[in-house]
C-alpha cells in the first residue's frame, strides 16, 4: 500500500536537520536559531536535494506562531499592554512610518512604481513577535518593564497590520495592482468593517472569554488527568486563534495572544504555561525552518547591493528611529537600546504583506525574495544585536556625556514630591509592584487605613497612582536609590508583589541594609524558588497564585492590627 507520507517527511527533515545545525550553530558560538534557519534553506526548493513540503512546512509555522503569541500572552495581562499604550501606539505608528517611507524611497530609487515602493516599505516596517519573544525569554526579561514595552510595541504594530490587510484589496485598484478601484465610500467601509470585527473579537474575549475560558480550566483540572489539562491548554490556543481568523478577520498570532492573556486571568496560568512549554519550544523552531525554506539564495548573487539596502533600513534604519522615539519620551539608555534591537528584524507579517501585495499584482517577485532574504539575514543576527546591547551601552556611557545625560535624565516620578504627608514617610508600608497582586494589597491597606507607598517600574502607572493621590515611586526596586526615595529606610515592612526571585533578593538586601529591623514579605510562582527563599530566612515567602493574594494581605494586616484610626484618608 502506498502511503503520503509528505508531513511525517517533512517533520523529520525538518527536526532532524534543525538538531544538526542548530548544535553546530551552538558550537559555534552562534545562536540556535541561525542553524534553524539554515536546515530550512537546505530542505526548500532553492537548493538541490530533498525538497520538504512547503505548503506543510507553512502550516506547521503558523501552529509554532499560535503556540509561541499564546505563550507570550499567558505572561502579559491586559494591565500590563493597557499600562505601556502611551509610549507603544505613538511610537508604533511613528516607527512603522518611518521605516515605510525609507522603504519606500528605495524601491523608488530602483524605478518601481508607488504602489510597489509602498507594499515593499510596509512589508519592513513590522517586526516579528515571534523572534522578539525567543530573544526576550533567553535573556530572561520578558516580564521586566524593557520587556514589556518592547511586546507592547510589536503587539500594536500587528494590530496596524491586521488593518492594512483588510484596506490592501479595495485600494489595489488605485495603487495600481488587480483590484476594484476603490471610491471613497467603499474605502471608510473596508476600515469600519475591520475595526467592528476587531473590536467585537476583543469585546467576546474579555466580557466572555475572561470568565469562560477559566473556568473551563478549572473544570478540566478537577479530573486530576495532566493529559487532559494539557489538551485543553493546546487546545485553547489553537481553537480560539483559528476562530478569530475565521469569524472576526484576525489574524492567528493575535487571536492565541489575547487566548493566552485570557487565560493569565486563570490561577492555573502558571501550570498551563509549563505544560505547553515543550510543544512552544518544538513548533518554534519549525517556524524558523519555515522560514528558511522561503528563502532563494540565488537573489544574494543576483542583486547582493538591493539586498543590503533593505538590510541596513531594517537594522539600522528602524532601530534609530526607535532609539530617537523612546529617548524623546524620555525613558532610560537601556530602554531605548532594547527596544531598538527588539525592532530590527522582520518576520512573519512581513511575509504575509508581501504575500499579498504579491497577489494583487503590486510587488513585483523581486521584491518579495529580497524581503525574505532581509528577513533571514536580520532574524539571524538579532541575537547578537540583543547581545551587543549591554556592551554597546557601557562604552557610550564611557565615552559620551550625552549618553550619560540620557541615562541619567531627570524622572519627575522617581522621587516623591515634598509635600507628601509625614505618615507617608515613617512606619508605612513599601509596596513593590502593582500589579494584580499588589493592587489587591494596596486596596486593602487603603479600606483599613493603613500607610502604604508604591514603587513601580512602569511610569505611567506610577503617574496615574500620583494623580488618584496614592504616593508611588517609578523605577527598579532592585536599584538602592528607588527604595531609598520610598523611605524604605523608616518603613514598618517591605511587601514584594513581584515574583523575579533574583530582583527579589537584591530588593529585601538592600531593604535589610537600610533597615535592619524592616519586615519583609515576598512573593514567588516557583515551589523551587519558595524552599530555598524560606530557608535562606530573608522574609516570609508566599507561592501559588491561590495562597498568594489572601496570604499576603492576611499577613500584612494582621502584622498592623489594629487599624490607624479612620480620619487617615
Amino acid at each position: 500500500m502506498e502511503h503520503n507520507v509528505s508531513l511525517i517527511s517533512t517533520l523529520a527533515a525538518g527536526f532532524g536537520l534543525a538538531l544538526v545545525f542548530g548544535f553546530v550553530a551552538e558550537r559555534l558560538r552562534l545562536p540556535a536559531l541561525v542553524g534553524y534557519l539554515v536546515a530550512g534553506v537546505v530542505i526548500g526548493p532553492a537548493t538541490p536535494g530533498f525538497v520538504a513540503d512547503v505548503t506543510i512546512a507553512a502550516q506547521l509555522s503558523e501552529i509554532g506562531v499560535m503556540l509561541l503569541m499564546f505563550g507570550v500572552g499567558l505572561h502579559f495581562s491586559l494591565d500590563d499592554l493597557l499600562s505601556v499604550k502611551r509610549i507603544a501606539i505613538p511610537g508604533a505608528v511613528v516607527q512603522m512610518g518611518v521605516a515605510t517611507v525609507m522603504g519606500l524611497g528605495l524601491a523608488s530609487w530602483w524605478g518601481w512604481s508607488f504602489g510597489a515602493a509602498l507594499i515593499f516599505g510596509l512589508s519592513l516596517s513590522c517586526a516579528s513577535t515571534v523572534v522578539l519573544l525567543k530573544a526576550l525569554e533567553a535573556r530572561g526579561v520578558l516580564e521586566s518593564m524593557n520587556g514589556r514595552i518592547a511586546i507592547g510595541w510589536l503587539v500594536m504594530e500587528d494590530l496596524a497590520t491586521v488593518l492594512l490587510l483588510v484596506l490592501m484589496p479595495p485600494l489595489a485598484g488605485v495603487l495600481g495592482g488587480q483590484g476594484t478601484v476603490a471610491a471613497g465610500g467603499s474605502l471608510w467601509s473596508a476600515l469600519g468593517q475591520t475595526l467592528l470585527q476587531v473590536s467585537g473579537f476583543i469585546a467576546l474575549m474579555l466580557f466572555v472569554g475572561r470568565r469562560l475560558l477559566p473556568w473551563l480550566i478549572w473544570q478540566v483540572s478537577r479530573t486530576g488527568s495532566r493529559e487532559l489539562f494539557t489538551l485543553s491548554v493546546v487546545a485553547s490556543a489553537v481553537s480560539i486563534a483559528f476562530g478569530a481568523a475565521a469569524l472576526f478577520g484576525v489574524s492567528f498570532a493575535l487571536g492565541a495572544f489575547f487566548a493566552g492573556m485570557v487565560m493569565r486571568e486563570s490561577e492555573f496560568s502558571h501550570r498551563a504555561a509549563a505544560e505547553s512549554l515543550p510543544l512552544r519550544d518544538a513548533f518554534a523552531v519549525l517556524f524558523f525552518v519555515g522560514v528558511g525554506m522561503l528563502f532563494d539564495p540565488a537573489i544574494l548573487v543576483q542583486k547582493p547591493l538591493h539586498v543590503l539596502g533593505v538590510v541596513a533600513i531594517i537594522i539600522i534604519g528602524k532601530s534609530l528611529a526607535a532609539l530617537a522615539l523612546v529617548i524623546a519620551f524620555r525613558y532610560p539608555l537601556n530602554t531605548a537600546l532594547l527596544v531598538a534591537a527588539s525592532l530590527a528584524q522582520i518576520g512573519e507579517f512581513s511575509f504575509i504583506l508581501a504575500g499579498l501585495g504579491r497577489s494583487l499584482g503590486l510587488l513585483p517577485a523581486e521584491g518579495q525574495s529580497m524581503i525574505l532574504a532581509a528577513a533571514l539575514i536580520s532574524i539571524a543576527l538579532n541575537p547578537l544585536l540583543f547581545g551587543a546591547v549591554a556592551p554597546l551601552r557601557g562604552w557610550l556611557l564611557r565615552r559620551m556625556p550625552l549618553a550619560r545625560r540620557f541615562e541619567q535624565r531627570d524622572d519627575p516620578y522617581a522621587e516623591l514630591p515634598v509635600s507628601t504627608e509625614r505618615k507617608y514617610l515613617s512606619g508605612q508600608v513599601v509596596l513593590v509592584g502593582y500589579g494584580r497582586v499588589g493592587q489587591r494589597i494596596a486596596e486593602t491597606l487603603r479600606a483599613r487605613h493603613i500607610p502604604y507607598v508604591v514603587a513601580d517600574q512602569n511610569r505611567e502607572r506610577v503617574e496615574d497612582l500620583r494623580r488618584a493621590g496614592v504616593p508611588a515611586v517609578s523605577g527598579d526596586a532592585a536599584e538602592p536609590a528607588v527604595l531609598i526615595q520610598a523611605h524604605v529606610a523608616d518603613a514598618a515592612m517591605l511587601v514584594v508583589a513581584t515574583p523575579d526571585a533574583v530582583q527579589v533578593r537584591k530588593m529585601a538586601e538592600t531593604a535589610r541594609a537600610l533597615n535592619p529591623d524592616i519586615e519583609i514579605v515576598l512573593r514567588t510562582s516557583n515551589e523551587d524558588e519558595f524552599r530555598l527563599l524560606s530557608q535562606e530566612g530573608i522574609g516570609t515567602v508566599f507561592c501559588s497564585e491561590d495562597e498568594l493574594a489572601r496570604g499576603m494581605l492576611q499577613h500584612v494586616v494582621q502584622r498592623f492590627e489594629p487599624a490607624t484610626p479612620p480620619n487617615m484618608p
